[in-house]
């Protein structure tokens, strides 16, 4: 496949070949009409000046015609003819000249006449009889040229010549050997070939950057380069837009590849330890005596170790079915008040335990088109999530509201808080705070479940904020479209049983 640069010069010499065929076309149409109007004058100028020659030998007095010509024998039959000296004059003329008499005979036929062939002169005869003198310019085709003839009847009486015609051969206004037709169309090819030729430059000097941003996002390609960036110029043009565009593209994917990775390393981190846990338990139970209080101690906590880990491959396996889009969530109307007390209920008895108090200050009606059991998975997360980060004492606050503007379930609790390095990445996979954060709570966990909570509410055509202080304790709120707001509707084109577009958070 050609190019762009070879396409780009192909275009542009046709392109020029074309302008300059239709200039050259144009310029030649112009020439030969102005060489037929240059003709059609010399004509006229012919057949004036033959009339005025005629015309200025009769005003001397003398005879026009002769009755015989002596160039004939005495048996031959008279014939009208110009006088010899009247000849003379016309023979000077070089062009096609007839002079005739009013009854339409000859009188005199110039050189030119002369030379063409007897039946082209019969032709050329006959046509001179007949036209009108008042018409313009005809022209004429006999076997062998075109000629331009013109009549002039402007003769003074007395004389026996009635009118002239001249006529003027096209064959003469033909571009010859060193026409400057011959030289305009060299140079319409050399101006071609050049053009061509500083086209196929330019494109490559336009193209060069092209290639320079085609090398350097090769070399970064790789994989192992991605922090490289493009150069930037401010010129302002499409070239510093598409490696804007780049840019932004490999910043992207390297925030996807470095996610990747740390995803990678997270969930091994998270499988080693408990699978070094059950293997330890098995191993232990397995020295045990039979039927000992160590062995079932040691079989309980691989047990634990094991619904872990199912825990935690449970969680991977949504994540991973949400961001290919595979993962079905079932839109429906689902009335949002009995869910939450459902959901405080639970949050009371992990509280009793916990040593905090569980309050809902706030519940209103609200519905919604949505999936229940994972909308009840989202507000169980939040509540799971201030219970594991609230100290002994404290408090947390669950509510439900309904807005013009949606619903709105929010969860405050007066826990350790999120610093602000920390709060922009809690929702990232695998993130938890800082160790002192991690070791305020004794229930561990895989930092997984913002994340999916991110997912759910987004797969719902929500969003889901925290603001926290270090230390005050944190909110975190989930913002839903209802049912009726305008924003959902029934007849929306995310039908029940339908699958989400939309994927979990980074």
């Amino acid at each position: 496949m050609a190019s762009i640069r070879a396409r780009l010069t192909g275009a542009y010499a046709i392109t020029m070949f074309a302008t300059v065929t239709a200039l050259g076309g144009v310029l030649f149409a112009a020439q030969r009409t102005d060489r037929a109007n240059q003709l059609a004058r010399q004509a006229n100028e012919d057949a004036d000046l033959a009339a005025r020659i005629v015309a200025r030998v009769a005003a001397t007095g003398e005879p026009v015609t002769a009755t015989s010509d002596p160039l004939l024998g005495p048996s031959s039959e008279a014939i009208h003819v110009v006088t010899p000296a009247l000849r003379n004059v016309l023979e000077g003329l070089p062009d096609y000249v007839l002079v005739l008499d009013s009854a339409g005979r000859t009188l005199y036929n110039s050189f030119a006449v002369r030379q063409l062939d007897p039946d082209d002169q019969v032709q050329l005869s006959r046509i001179a009889i007949t036209m009108p003198a008042s018409e313009p310019v005809h022209q004429i085709r006999l076997s062998d040229r075109v000629l331009l003839i013109t009549a002039d009847t402007k003769i003074p009486g007395g004389t026996a010549v009635a009118r002239v015609v001249a006529g003027v051969d096209l064959a003469s206004g033909d571009p010859g050997p060193t026409d400057p037709r011959t030289g305009g169309l060299a140079l319409a090819i050399l101006v071609v070939l050049i053009s061509i030729a500083g086209a196929y430059g330019i494109a490559g000097r336009a193209f060069r950057p092209v290639d320079v941003i085609i090398n350097e996002v090769q070399a970064i390609s790789d994989g192992r380069s991605l922090h490289r960036r493009l150069a930037v110029d401010g010129a302002g043009d499409e070239l510093m837009r598409l490696n804007e565009t780049l840019n932004e593209m490999i910043a992207r994917l390297e925030t996807s590849f470095g996610a990747l990775r740390r995803f990678t390393a997270d969930a091994s981190h998270e499988l080693k330890t408990p699978l070094t846990v059950l293997r330890a338990d098995v191993e232990r139970a397995m020295s045990a005596p039979p039927q000992s209080t160590e062995q079932f101690v040691a079989l309980e906590e691989a047990l634990q170790e094991t619904r872990r880990m199912s825990d935690l491959v449970d969680s991977l396996l949504t994540l991973a079915r949400a961001d290919e889009g595979r993962f079905d969530i079932v839109r429906e109307p689902v009335a949002l008040e009995p869910l939450v007390r459902e959901v405080f209920e639970s949050a009371v008895i992990l509280g009793e335990d916990a040593g905090l108090t569980v309050s809902l200050p706030v519940v209103e009606p609200a519905t919604v088109l949505g999936d229940a059991p994972r909308l009840r998975q989202l507000f169980m997360n939040l509540v799971m999530n201030a219970v594991k980060y609230t100290p002994r004492g404290g408090r947390i606050d669950v509510s439900l509201s309904h807005r013009l503007d949606g619903v709105t379930y929010s969860v405050r609790d007066t826990g350790v808080g999120i610093s602000a390095t920390d709060l922009p990445h809690i929702f990232e996979r695998f993130w938890r705070a800082d160790p002192v954060r991690s070791r305020a709570s004794e229930r561990g966990g895989f930092g997984l479940g913002l994340a999916i909570s991110q997912w759910i509410a987004q797969a719902h055509g929500g969003s889901i904020t925290a603001t926290s202080r270090l230390g005050r304790g944190s909110l975190f709120t989930v913002h839903l479209p209802a049912v009726g707001d305008g924003s959902v509707v029934p007849g929306d084109p995310m039908p029940t049983g339908s699958r989400s577009p939309i994927g979990a958070g980074s």
